[in-house]
C-alpha cells in the first residue's frame, strides 16, 4: 500500500534519515497511564533514546516504585554526551540501568543509576543490543521512523511487548499491515488529533517544519503520528455506535472490487453486512470483536484495465475506483476493507 499524500514533514525526515525526534514527557505520561498494570515486576527497555535526556527514562525512573518495575534499562545510538541532540560521533555507546530508589528520597540519584559502556555503537540491531532486548519484558521508545518496519519486526521476532511511537503511514507498509490484520499490533490511545510535538535539533527544525515550527518552544508539529502497541487496552473494546443506514446513493460500490465506499468512519452503516472500504483512520476506533479486517485496497483491488478503457481513469498503484457521472473513474485514497462481525 502507498499513501495518496506522503506527509511532508515525516517524508522529509525519512529521506534525510533525520530521526532524532524527542517525545515530550507530557505526551508520554498521557499515553502510558493506560498501561500501568502491565509494568508490575517487569524489565522495561528504552532502546532508542539517550537515557540521560530521554523523557521515557525520566518517566520510568521517577515512577519506578509506583509502577512496581523490576528494572529499567536504556541505550542509544553512538552517544556519550549529556546533550539533547547528540552528534552520534562516539564509536562506543552506553547503557544505563536503574533498579529503584536506594536512599528513600524518591529521586533517581546519579549514584543509583548504573552506567555501563557498551562495546559497540548502541544500534538497536546490533548483537549487543539484541542480547539486552532478550532480557527485557516491555520495550517503550520512539524508534527511528525510517527504520520502523525493521524495529517492529525485531520485536515480533523476539516476542516482546511494546509501546512505541511511529508514523501512521507505517500502517500502509505490508509487514505492519499484516500484523494489524492478524491482531498482533494495534494503535494505542494516541496523540491529541493525531498531532505530535517533538523536540528536534534546532539547526534542522526549519527543514522539516513547513511552517509549524514554534521558535519559542523549539517544538515541531508532526501530523499523522500515533502509538503502536501489542498490549491490550480498554480502547480496543469500546464498541462503535453506528447510526447511519445503508442506501445505494450514499454508499456506491467500487468498480474494481465488490465493496461499498464509506468516506468517513462515523458513516459506517449499521445495517450493512457486506464488505466496506473505510479510511485508514478507522483503526483509531477499531474493535476486533465488532469488525473484521479483510485486507486493503492495495491487496484486494483488481486491475482497472479489466473494467474500463485506458484513458478513462488515472494510473497509479493498486487502488479502488468509483465511477463519476461523466463516465470517467475516480481513484480513491487507500482503504481498509472491513466487515461487521455477526
Amino acid at each position: 500500500m502507498a499513501t495518496e499524500r506522503k506527509n511532508s514533514n515525516l517524508g522529509k525526515a525519512k529521506d534525510a534519515k533525520q530521526d532524532e525526534f524527542y517525545t515530550q514527557l507530557s505526551d508520554i505520561e498521557k499515553e502510558l497511564k493506560h498501561y500501568k498494570k502491565y509494568f508490575v515486576g517487569k524489565v522495561v527497555y528504552c532502546n532508542c533514546d539517550d537515557p540521560r535526556v530521554s523523557g521515557f527514562f525520566h518517566y520510568f525512573s521517577y515512577n519506578f516504585e509506583k509502577l512496581g518495575l523490576k528494572k529499567l534499562v536504556a541505550t542509544c545510538y553512538k552517544s556519550q554526551e549529556r546533550d539533547l541532540f547528540s552528534k552520534n560521533n562516539a564509536e562506543q555507546a552506553i547503557m544505563l540501568e536503574y533498579t529503584g530508589d536506594k536512599d528513600n528520597n524518591s529521586v533517581p540519584d546519579p549514584n543509583e543509576i548504573g552506567i555501563v559502556k557498551l562495546k559497540g555503537d548502541g544500534d538497536f540491531r546490533s548483537k549487543e543490543s539484541i542480547e539486552i532486548l532478550k532480557e527485557a519484558d516491555i520495550v517503550v521508545t520512539n524508534p527511528p521512523f525510517s527504520l520502523f518496519r525493521e524495529f517492529i519486526n525485531q520485536l515480533i521476532e523476539h516476542d516482546k511487548k511494546f509501546i512505541v511511537v511511529g508514523s501512521k503511514n507505517a500502517i500502509t507498509y505490508k509487514e505492519i499491515f499484516n500484523l494489524i490484520k492478524e491482531n498482533k499490533v494495534w494503535l494505542g490511545n494516541g496523540f491529541a488529533a493525531g498531532n505530535a510535538y517533538f523536540k528536534i535539533p534546532p539547526e534542522n527544525a526549519r527543514n522539516y517544519a513547513n511552517g509549524v515550527y514554534e521558535k519559542s518552544t523549539g517544538l515541531v508539529k508532526f501530523r499523522n503520528v500515533g502509538w503502536f502497541t501489542n498490549l491490550d487496552i480498554a480502547k480496543r473494546h469500546e464498541e462503535m455506535v453506528l447510526f447511519r443506514t445503508y442506501n445505494e446513493n450514499d454508499y456506491p460500490k467500487y468498480v474494481n472490487y465488490d465493496a461499498i465506499e464509506v468516506g468517513t468512519t462515523k458513516d459506517i452503516p449499521c445495517d450493512y453486512d457486506g464488505e466496506m472500504g473505510v479510511p485508514i483512520t478507522f483503526l483509531d476506533k477499531y474493535n476486533p470483536a465488532q469488525f473484521e479486517i479483510l485486507g486493503s485496497s492495495h491487496t484486494l483491488s483488481k486491475p482497472m484495465s479489466e473494467f474500463a478503457e485506458k484513458g478513462s481513469y488515472s494510473q497509479g498503484g493498486p487502488r479502488f475506483y468509483l465511477k463519476n457521472p461523466d463516465g470517467t473513474y475516480r481513484r480513491m485514497y487507500d482503504r481498509l476493507v472491513i466487515r461487521r462481525r455477526k
